[in-house]
Parts: structure tokens; C-alpha cells; sequence
């Protein structure tokens, strides 16, 4: 189960995961300058489609994967909400690998392995979707597209 963990917005709000309780989450972590970034969009329409469900979107920019989130907060912001309209919440950036790793990165990456049980994650835009009783459900790789899951996004809806 999801343990409570506190959480930073990019504006410095703190929040804890326990806020987001008996919701479906899919936590993401990002970066701007990936070649995956595209993917806002398409989470974007994920989110206005199904937030008044029960769905959020909780986003993560990580900078450890070839710098490709090198922005600060508010450029972060700016970008997210200027090219994609982003409306879901966006959280200070994070390291989700190494001894830095985030709490809530952490307990995802062992909850949901990914490929033959790999625990690190590989790229940005790596997915975990969460059910509303917060276990972690499964966890997608980079390359699978937010339209591709969004059956399964539903199916916890």
C-alpha cells in the first residue's frame, strides 16, 4: 500500500500522497526536453477525460536521465502549461534512481518491477499506475504512449 509521503509542488506547496487517497493515481516521472515529452498531450487528455472519475495524474521532472530536465521550477511550469496546457499536479524536481531517490520513487520502483524484475527506472516518462486503494498496479515503460493504457486507467475507474 501506498505509504504517506510528503510531496512538493513546483510553487513549494507541500502536500502528502495520503491527500490523494481512494483516487487512481498514474505517477509519472518527466523532463522537457526528452524525446518522449510529447507525451504531455496525450496525458493531458487522459486527465481532462477522466479526473472527475476519480483520476490525477501526479507528474515528477527528473533531470538523471542525459539532463534533459534542466529548468527550474517556474520554466518548468511555464513550459508544461504554455506547449501542453497541463492542469494535473506537477511536483519539485526529483531523483527517482540512486541514493537521492524520491520516498514515493522508492517504494514504486519495488511495489512495481519492471522488465525481469529491474527495480531502476530507465528513462522519463516511465508510468506507474495506482489503484484507489493504493496498491501499485503496474508499472509502464517510456515507450508505452498514455493512450495505450488508457483502457487499463479505466478499468480502475
Amino acid at each position: 500500500m501506498l505509504p504517506n509521503i510528503e510531496l512538493h509542488r513546483l510553487n513549494g506547496t507541500k502536500e502528502q500522497s495520503i491527500d490523494y487517497a481512494n483516487k487512481v493515481l498514474l505517477v509519472v516521472n518527466v523532463a522537457s526536453q526528452c524525446g518522449f515529452t510529447p507525451q504531455y498531450k496525450e496525458l493531458q487528455a487522459l486527465y481532462d477525460e477522466f479526473h472527475d472519475q476519480g483520476l490525477e495524474i501526479l507528474a515528477f521532472p527528473c533531470n538523471q536521465f542525459g539532463g534533459q530536465e534542466p529548468g527550474t521550477s517556474e520554466q518548468i511550469e511555464q513550459f508544461c502549461t504554455t506547449n501542453y496546457g497541463v492542469t494535473f499536479p506537477i511536483f519539485q524536481k526529483t531523483d527517482v534512481n540512486g541514493s537521492n531517490a524520491h520516498p514515493l520513487f522508492q517504494y514504486l520502483k519495488t511495489a512495481a518491477p519492471g522488465l525481469l524484475g529491474t527495480e531502476a527506472i530507465k528513462w522519463n516518462f516511465t508510468k506507474f499506475l495506482i489503484g484507489r486503494n493504493g496498491q501499485a498496479l503496474k508499472r509502464y515503460a517510456s515507450a508505452s504512449t498514455p493512450a495505450s493504457i488508457r483502457a487499463d486507467i479505466k478499468a480502475q475507474l
